[in-house]
C-alpha cells in the first residue's frame, strides 16, 4: 500500500505548532519583563493581543512558503528564514491593530520585546526540533531501487539524494538496464545488472519503492514490469515509461528533483493513514493494559508447565520484507524450533508456504487429553482463545504491527515465497485480518490466504479495517477457527 504525498503545510505540522507555542511563551515572557510577574492572559488587552499573534501565525503559515525545504537548511540559511518569518508575523499584526484602530490596545514595548525574543527562541527551538527528526527519522526512511542504464546512475543519484529538499527514503540498491555489469562502486550502493535473480531478490529484500528512470531508446522488458506489478511493489517511473499501459496511473509527484508516476497495489491518502494508526495507538494500549493483567494470571501456568521465558520473541517480516521482532505469550515447549522440521509432513498447508497441524507436540501441555482425546493444556487454552497473541499489542504501538493488516510470515516462509505471494507484505502486518475471520485455521490452501489478503488491501479502508475487528471480536469468543 502506498500513502500519498504529505502536502508540505501537513508534513512540517511539528515545527508550525512548536512556532506557534514559542510565540505565545515569548509574549509571556516579555509581559513578566515589562509589566509584572502575573498571568498575562487574565487582561482583555493581552488576550487580544495573544489571538491576534495567532491569527497572524496561520495566516503568514498558510501564504508563506517558510517551512519549505527546513530539514535540508544549514543554520545560517535557518536564522534567515527566522527573521524573515518574525518580520511577516509582526507586519500582518501591526497591519491588523492599525486597520481596526487598535494598535494602542497594550504596550508597545512589550509587543515588540515578544518578536525580539521569539527570533532567538525560535531558531534555537527549530534546531533542537530538527535534530530529534533527524535522529529518529533514520530507521523510518523508506528503502528505494534505482533501475535505469548505467551512464545515468551518476545524474540520478544526485537528483535523488541532493538539493536542499529534505528526503524520506534511501537508495538501497540499483539495477541496470545495460546488458554488460559497470563498475559504480564509488557511489557504495550495491548494484547489479537485471537478471532472473536481481528480480527475485526484490521479493526477499528490505524494498518500500522502485524507481524506474527510463533511458532514451530503452524498451523496458515486459517481464520486468509484469513481475513488479505481481509483487505489489510500489513503482515510480519517469514519464518516458507512460506507454506501458499494463500499470495504471494512479498519482503523480516528486521523487527528489523527477517528477514521476507512481502505481500501487492501493493508495491511501495522508489523512487516511493518520486515522489508521491512530486507531492502532489507542487499540495498543487498550491492548497492552489487558496483556498486562492476562500476564499475571498467565505467566505463571506457562512458566509452571514450561520453565522458561513467559514471552517468546521471533523473527518475522514486516511491511515490503523489513525484519521485525514479534511478541507473543509463549505456548510451545522452548525446543519447538527444533522439532517443527521432523513434523512438517503433517503440514495442513498444502504447499508448505505457512505451518499448520492438527493435535500440535511443541504445545505445552499438549500430552493432556479431555475424554474425546483432544488436547487441553495450557498451551491449547492461550492459542484456542487467542490469549498468546495479546503481546503483540506491544508491536502495534511500536509501529511494526497493525491491529488490522495480513500476519507476518516466518523468516523461511518467506524465503519461499514466489513473486505473487509478496503482494501480501506490501502493507503493515497485523493481529488481525480477513482471512483470519474468514476461517483461520480452516483455510488449508496458501493461495485463497494470499487471495483473501489481496482483497484486503485493494479494497482497504477505515470502515472495512472496523468491520475486521468486530468480526475478529466474535470468532474469538465464539473460539471459532482457532488451532
Amino acid at each position: 500500500m502506498y500513502k500519498n504525498q504529505t502536502r508540505n503545510w501537513i508534513k512540517h505540522l511539528d515545527f508550525m505548532v512548536l512556532d506557534v507555542v514559542a510565540m505565545q511563551l515569548c509574549f509571556i515572557l516579555s509581559y513578566w519583563l515589562y509589566v509584572d510577574f502575573s498571568n498575562p492572559y487574565r487582561l482583555d488587552g493581552y488576550k487580544y493581543q495573544a489571538m491576534i499573534l495567532v491569527m497572524s501565525q496561520l495566516l503568514v503559515m498558510l501564504f508563506s512558503n517558510n517551512y519549505q525545504g527546513i530539514l535540508r537548511r544549514g543554520r545560517a540559511d535557518e536564522g534567515v528564514a527566522v527573521i524573515k518569518n518574525t518580520a511577516a508575523i509582526f507586519i500582518v499584526a501591526i497591519a491588523y491593530l492599525f486597520i481596526v484602530h487598535q494598535s494602542a490596545i497594550a504596550s508597545r514595548m512589550q509587543f515588540g520585546l515578544t518578536f525580539v525574543s521569539f527570533v532567538f527562541i525560535d531558531y534555537v527551538v527549530r534546531q533542537i526540533n530538527k535534530r530529534r527528526i533527524q535522529r529518529t527519522d533514520a530507521e523510518k526512511k523508506k528503502s528505494l531501487v534505482l533501475i535505469t542504464s548505467a551512464n545515468l546512475v551518476p545524474k540520478a543519484i544526485e537528483k535523488l539524494t541532493g538539493g536542499e529538499e529534505y528526503h524520506d527514503f534511501f537508495v538501497s540498491s540499483i539495477i541496470l538496464l545495460d546488458k554488460q555489469p559497470t563498475d559504480l562502486s564509488d557511489f557504495g550502493i550495491p548494484t547489479a545488472c537485471l537478471t532472473k535473480k536481481a528480480i527475485a531478490n526484490l521479493s526477499h529484500d528490505w524494498v518500500d519503492e522502485v524507481f524506474i528512470l527510463q533511458p532514451e531508446g530503452v524498451p523496458l522488458p515486459p517481464r520486468l514490469m509484469d513481475d513488479l506489478t505481481e509483487m505489489g511493489m510500489t513503482v515510480n517511473y519517469s514519464s518516458a515509461a507512460m506507454s506501458a499501459e499494463r500499470w495504471p496511473i494512479t498519482e503523480t509527484r516528486k521523487l527528489g528533483d523527477y517528477r514521476v508516476l507512481t502505481s500501487s497495489i492501493q493508495m491511501a491518502s495522508a489523512g487516511e493513514v493518520a486515522l489508521k494508526r491512530l486507531l492502532d495507538i489507542l487499540g495498543g494500549i487498550v491492548g497492552c493494559i489487558i496483556t498486562l493483567i492476562l500476564t499475571i494470571f498467565v505467566g505463571p501456568a506457562i512458566y509452571a508447565k514450561s520453565p522458561g521465558p513467559i514471552f517468546f520473541k521471533q523473527k518475522r517480516v514486516g511491511r515490503n520484507g523489513k525484519p521485525f521482532n514479534m511478541y507473543k505469550f509463549r505456548s510451545m515447549y522452548l525446543n519447538a524450533e527444533e522439532r517443527k522440521a521432523a513434523l512438517m509432513q503433517q503440514n495442513k498447508i498444502e504447499d508448505g508456504m505457512m505451518f499448520k497441524m492438527d493435535d500440535d507436540p511443541r504445545i505445552i501441555g499438549s500430552e493432556k487429553k479431555d475424554a474425546n482425546g483432544n488436547p487441553k493444556g495450557i498451551g491449547n487454552f492461550i492459542r484456542k482463545t487467542s490469549i498468546d497473541e495479546f503481546p503483540q499489542f506491544f508491536n502495534v504501538l511500536k509501529g511494526d504491527m497493525s491491529l488490522v493488516g495480513t500476519r507476518p510470515p516466518t523468516m523461511d516462509e518467506w524465503e519461499k515465497y514466489e513473486l505473487g505471494h509478496r503482494a501480501r507484505m506490501s502493507i503493515k502486518p497485523g493481529i488481525t485480518g480477513l482471512w483470519q475471520v474468514s476461517g483461520r485455521s480452516e483455510i488449508t490452501d496458501f493461495r485463497e490466504v494470499v487471495r483473501l489478503d489481496r482483497e484486503y488491501i485493494e479494497h482497504w479502508s477505515i470502515a472495512l479495517d472496523i468491520k475486521i475487528l468486530v468480526k475478529t471480536v466474535k470468532v474469538v469468543l465464539k473460539r471459532k477457527g482457532a488451532n
